[in-house]
């Protein structure tokens, strides 16, 4: 039987290498009978120790897990057991899958930290930042028109002109090239939009 499953554990081994090991086990010697990337230390002939699973060897199921394990250095594992019967279908030999959870629990630390929530800009820093207010005033207008910068149409481009304007983006030093790049038009092309955002409106006809 060993012989037969033995490119199997390796194989399953090579595919989770280094996190994982491979047992096999016999269930009436209760002996390890073989053992790939051996990260519990344990090799050929060392007690199996299934004592729990040597009982439940005869309920009939043949796959147990994920369930958690620990090694003496602290580490967690997940760990599989299925049971393989012989053709009388008596218990042949337990194989075990053991993964080492330590990268996976610390790439999932990583991951949940950078998802927490985004407690906002500090406003000493930002206050006078006015590219950053041009980069929150143009981001926020093309999400809410749900187009790109170069889709937007004349009417988008007056609006979004006006809310730099108020937020004084226009004004400072160095402001009407940056609003022309980030909006990819010339800056003749934005000169002329700027004098029509800020043109008032002619009074209405005497009806």
């Amino acid at each position: 039987m060993v012989h037969r499953l033995a490119p199997i554990c390796d194989a399953i081994s090579r595919l989770l290498s280094p996190h994982a090991e491979v047992v096999l086990h016999d269930p009436v010697t209760d002996e390890v009978i073989g053992i790939w990337n051996a990260i519990s230390g344990r090799s050929v002939g060392d007690p199996s120790l299934l004592g729990e699973l040597q009982e439940v060897t005869e309920t009939g199921m043949d796959v147990y897990g994920p369930y958690p394990k620990s090694l003496p250095d602290g580490r967690w594992l997940s760990s599989v057991s299925a049971v393989l019967r012989d053709e009388e279908g008596k218990p042949d030999v337990v194989l075990c899958i053991n993964v080492d959870r330590t990268a996976f629990d610390e790439a999932s630390r990583i991951l949940a930290a950078f998802a927490a929530p985004v407690v906002g800009q500090p406003r000493v820093l930002f206050e006078h930042d006015w590219s950053e207010a041009l980069n929150e005033i143009v981001g926020d207008h093309v999400r809410r028109r749900g187009v790109t910068v170069e889709r937007l149409t004349k009417q988008d481009r007056l609006e979004l002109l006006a809310q730099l304007d108020k937020a004084g983006v226009l004004s400072q030093r160095r402001g009407v090239p940056a609003v022309a790049r980030a909006l990819k038009i010339s800056r003749s092309a934005l000169y002329q939009l700027i004098a029509e955002a800020r043109k008032e409106p002619n009074d209405a006809d005497p009806a």
